[in-house]
C-alpha cells in the first residue's frame, strides 16, 4: 500500500513589528537532531556606547561593529553563479501561482518553496527527483546542495537587528525505518532538525505545531493549530521563513490619511502612508515602479500597472519577473523626489499547489504508480498526496508583516517630469519582498486593501 509523504512549508516575513518569543516544549522530547546555526556578533546598540558625558566611544563601538561586519560578510559572501538557474525558476513559478486571482489579493513565497522543492528532491529518485530538479533549473543533486546551502546562508542572519532565518525539519514516522546518508545530506545542506514520533497522535500533531510557532514568532498559532499529520504519513517535511527588521525611515503616523482605492468592484476608502524622499523611480511600457530600503536588508517593491492593465496581465508579461529580478536594471530610471503613497492593507491567501506543481512539470511524485522515494526509506512506498500554500502579509507605518504556510501531504508609462513624481498606489498593484542577495521572498498582488 503507496503511503502518505506530506509536505508543510511555513514563511514568515516581519518588518519591525514585533512578536512574542516561544518557549521549547512539547517537540523536545521528539528530537532526533537539533540544526546548528551558524553564530553571529550582535549588532551594536550606538546608545551603549555614548558616555555620561556625552562623548561617544568610538573604539569601542569600531570593535564590536568589526566583529558584526566579518559575520555579516561572511553569510553574504556565497560562491560565483550561486543564484544560476534561480531567475529561470522564479520566472517560472510566480506567474504560475499569481496568475489566477479572480479579482482576490494574492501573494506567494517563492524561495520558501524553492527550499521545500530542493528537500523534496533529496528525498526522491529517478524521475521524480529529475521532474523538480527540471523546475529548479538544476543539473543534479550535488549542484543543488551547493545552491540550496548558498542560498540559506545568503538569506540567514540574527544579529538582533535584522532576523531572516530559513528553518528547516522531519518530521518522521516511528514505524519506518529511514536512511541515515539521505537524513545527514538534509541535516548538512538544509539545516533541517529531525523529529520522530507517532503519526496522528494529538501529541506528535502538538509537537509540530509548537515547533512552527517557535520558527514563526508565534504569528501563526491559529493556522499552525489546523496543521495535523495522517497515520498513514511516512514523513513531513517543514520548511520556514523569518523575516524581520525594519523600515529604513519608517512612515510617520500624522502623513497617513484617508483617501480613495480604485479596487476591481468599486471605491472604497482606506489610510495612505505619505512620505517624499529622492529615490529612484522606473518606469517601463506597461508599468512604473518605486522600492523602498529596509533597514540592513532588502527592498520592498512597489510595481503599479498602466491603466487598463491588470497586475495578472504584468506578471504574465517576461519583462516585469526581469525588472524585478534585476533590482530594476531592466526599465529606464531616474533619481529624483519621490512623493510616495502606499495604502495600509493586509493580504491573505490560500491556494493548492499540486496543480501548479504539475502544470510546471511535477507529476510523478502525486501518483501511487510512479512516485520514487526510495532514497529515504526502503519501508514502504509513498507519494505527495497534497501540496498547500498560504501566505500573509501586512503593511503599516512601522512596517510589513507578512506569513505564509505550504502544506504537501504554483498603454506605454511616460518619463517622469524633470524633478519630482507622485508615485500613488490607489489602483490594484503588485508587491515584492527582496532579501540582501535581491532574491523575492514575497511576491503579491493587491487587489484590494484590507486592513
Amino acid at each position: 500500500m503507496k503511503r502518505v509523504i506530506a509536505i508543510l512549508l511555513i514563511s514568515i516575513n516581519i518588518i519591525s513589528l514585533t512578536a512574542c518569543t516561544q518557549k521549547a516544549g512539547e517537540n523536545e522530547k521528539y528530537q532526533v537532531v537539533a540544526a546548528e546555526y551558524p553564530s553571529m556578533a550582535k549588532y551594536p546598540d550606538e546608545s551603549k556606547y555614548t558616555k555620561l558625558n556625552g562623548d561617544f566611544d568610538s573604539d569601542g563601538f569600531d570593535k564590536v561593529y568589526d566583529a558584526w561586519w566579518a559575520d555579516r560578510k561572511k553569510q553574504m559572501d556565497q560562491p560565483d553563479g550561486y543564484r544560476d538557474g534561480l531567475d529561470s525558476y522564479l520566472s517560472t513559478l510566480v506567474p504560475q501561482l499569481l496568475s489566477e486571482t479572480g479579482g482576490e489579493n494574492k501573494a506567494c513565497s517563492p524561495i520558501n518553496i524553492y527550499m521545500a522543492l530542493a528537500m523534496l528532491a533529496e528525498v526522491t529518485d529517478g524521475n521524480s527527483r529529475s521532474q523538480i530538479l527540471n523546475l529548479l533549473d538544476c543539473n543534479d543533486i550535488n549542484s543543488l546542495h551547493e545552491k540550496a546551502s548558498a542560498v540559506w546562508n545568503a538569506n540567514y542572519c540574527d544579529d538582533g537587528a535584522v532576523t531572516s532565518i530559513l528553518a528547516n525539519s522531519l518530521w518522521m514516522n516511528d514505524q519506518i525505518k529511514f536512511k541515515q546518508n539521505t537524513l545527514d545530506s538534509l541535516a548538512k545542506y538544509y539545516y533541517a532538525s529531525s523529529f520522530r514520533g507517532e503519526m496522528g497522535s494529538a501529541a506528535y500533531d502538538k509537537a509540530l505545531q509548537e515547533w512552527i510557532n517557535q520558527q514563526t514568532g508565534g504569528l501563526l498559532e491559529e493556522q499552525a493549530s489546523k496543521l495535523s499529520m495522517d497515520p498513514e504519513t511516512i514523513l513531513a517535511l517543514v520548511s520556514t521563513i523569518y523575516f524581520r527588521t525594519k523600515w529604513d525611515g519608517e512612515f510617520s503616523e500624522s502623513n497617513t490619511k484617508q483617501d480613495t482605492f480604485h479596487a476591481d468592484n468599486g471605491d472604497v476608502t482606506c489610510d495612505f502612508m505619505h512620505q517624499s524622499n529622492t529615490n529612484t523611480y522606473y518606469w517601463s511600457e506597461r508599468f512604473s515602479a518605486a522600492a523602498k530600503k529596509l533597514e540592513g536588508s532588502g527592498y520592498m517593491w512597489f510595481i503599479r500597472p498602466d491603466e487598463g492593465i491588470t497586475p495578472e496581465e504584468l506578471l504574465a508579461d517576461e519583462h516585469t519577473m526581469e525588472f524585478l529580478l534585476s533590482s530594476g536594471e531592466k526599465a529606464e530610471s531616474k533619481f529624483l523626489m519621490v512623493n510616495l503613497a502606499v495604502p495600509k492593507f493586509d493580504v491573505a491567501s490560500d491556494m493548492e499547489l499540486k496543480k501548479d506543481l504539475m502544470n510546471l512539470g511535477i507529476t510523478d511524485i502525486f501518483d501511487p504508480e510512479t512516485a520514487d522515494f526510495s532514497p529515504m526509506t526502503d519501508d514502504t512506498a509513498a507519494y505527495l498526496s497534497q501540496a498547500k500554500h498560504a501566505v500573509r502579509v501586512a503593511v503599516d507605518e512601522e512596517g510589513v508583516t507578512a506569513a505564509a504556510y505550504t502544506v504537501m501531504m504554483t498603454a506605454g508609462a511616460c518619463a517622469p517630469p524633470e524633478e519630482e513624481v507622485d508615485f500613488i498606489l490607489n489602483r490594484p498593484f503588485i508587491f515584492a519582498i527582496t532579501g540582501t542577495d535581491g532574491l523575492p521572498l514575497f511576491v503579491g498582488i493587491v487587489h484590494q486593501p484590507q486592513v
